[in-house]
């Protein structure tokens, strides 16, 4: 067996390719040679900032959350995977037992030993060991890349079906990064009539556009909220069924408790600040449902048979490829924002 490289992340800016020991594994996992590993926003903001919503890197860390790759070795209790299975990271680890995980809700798990976060590696290295029941076969007809790519498009789906979009609708959504554009594209796939994003990069909304989205709005930084909202309003012809905030700015917040139809839903899936001012009582006023979406829940599955069936195109939402080697250059380039989805290359 090779050596196990991996992609420590020290502190802010500081990304160290490593040798490390292969995982040993437990009865109830499987070793996995990892193929590609996708680069997230979230993994951007702990790069860049040593902090992303409550974790922060205290001791160094491997980084990476969104990974694919092939069997190695079963343990002794593993009863669905063999050796060569290609297989989807969910990356997670939920304990189980607490009130949460009990009651079907494993991603408010309170010990969720999610990847790359405090005390638990990511999978962004060569050998990473993960529980049975929290790895998913590929199709034969999806790639390894897809296969990584497959996390995010999870999150998606579980925020689309958090938002409870149905056919006909109208939906805003608020950023065109990985996520929200993730979010349209699976909005479509579950019927939605007219999807408007906004974005303040602009070869982000022309990848959004390529990808079905209906209309564009390029934000500039002289727009009030006032401004933003109008624009909206104009370019869709309607307030939107349902908004989602893809991108954790505290601006995007304001504008969607202004524009969303009354008796409509605010889906808050991006990271932004712990605390933000925003014009609630309006909102409250007017019964528009402000909800969360956590990460993902039992979406991995779908997630799958989106992509293999065709009904989400992965292929063309991937834009970059590095290698391990490179990792670095791929981050730089991830800050740049002009980059849709990057994947790493891990076994090149």
């Amino acid at each position: 067996m090779a050596e196990n490289c991996a992609v420590v992340l020290h502190g802010p800016n500081d990304l160290r390719i490593e040798k490390l020991p292969i995982p040993t594994i437990n009865n109830n996992e499987v070793l996995i040679k990892v193929s590609c590993v996708g680069i997230c926003g979230s993994d951007l903001k702990i790069y860049s900032t040593g902090r992303c919503g409550q974790e922060s890197v205290t001791e160094p860390l491997i980084i990476g959350h969104e990974g694919s790759g092939t069997v190695i070795e079963v343990g002794s209790a593993v009863k669905n995977f063999r050796v060569g299975d290609r297989v989807a990271i969910e990356p997670t680890q939920p304990c189980r037992s607490c009130e949460f995980c009990r009651g079907g809700r494993y991603n408010l798990c309170e010990n969720p030993h999610y990847c790359a976060t405090t005390g638990v590696s990511g999978n962004l290295c060569t050998y990473y060991k993960h529980v049975e029941d929290f790895c998913h076969k590929i199709p034969n007809n999806v790639s390894m890349e897809e296969g990584a790519a497959v996390q995010p498009l999870a999150i998606a789906i579980h925020a689309c079906n958090r938002a409870g979009i149905k056919l006909g609708m109208n939906l805003v959504i608020l950023g065109a990064g990985p996520i929200g554009v993730l979010c349209a594209m699976t909005a479509k796939a579950m019927g939605a009539a007219n999807i408007l994003i906004t974005d303040i990069v602009e070869s982000r909304l022309k990848t959004a556009v390529k990808l079905g989205v209906d209309y564009t709005l390029l934000i500039k930084k002289e727009y009030t909220d006032q401004q933003v909202a109008d624009k909206i309003l104009e370019l869709l012809g309607t307030a939107p069924n349902i908004t989602i905030d893809a991108c954790g700015f505290a601006s995007a917040q304001r504008v969607s408790m202004m524009i969303t139809r009354t008796g409509g839903t605010i889906l808050v899936v991006g990271i932004g600040a712990e605390t933000v001012e925003i014009p609630l009582s309006r909102a409250l006023l007017r019964e528009v449902n402000i909800i969360g979406a956590y990460r993902l829940l039992n979406s991995y599955p779908a997630a799958l048979s989106a992509v293999s069936s065709g009904a989400i195109d992965l292929k063309s939402f991937i834009t970059h490829h590095f290698t391990m080697k490179d990792t670095k250059s791929a981050f730089e380039l991830a800050k740049t924002g002009e980059a849709m989805k990057i994947i790493i290359h891990v076994s090149d």
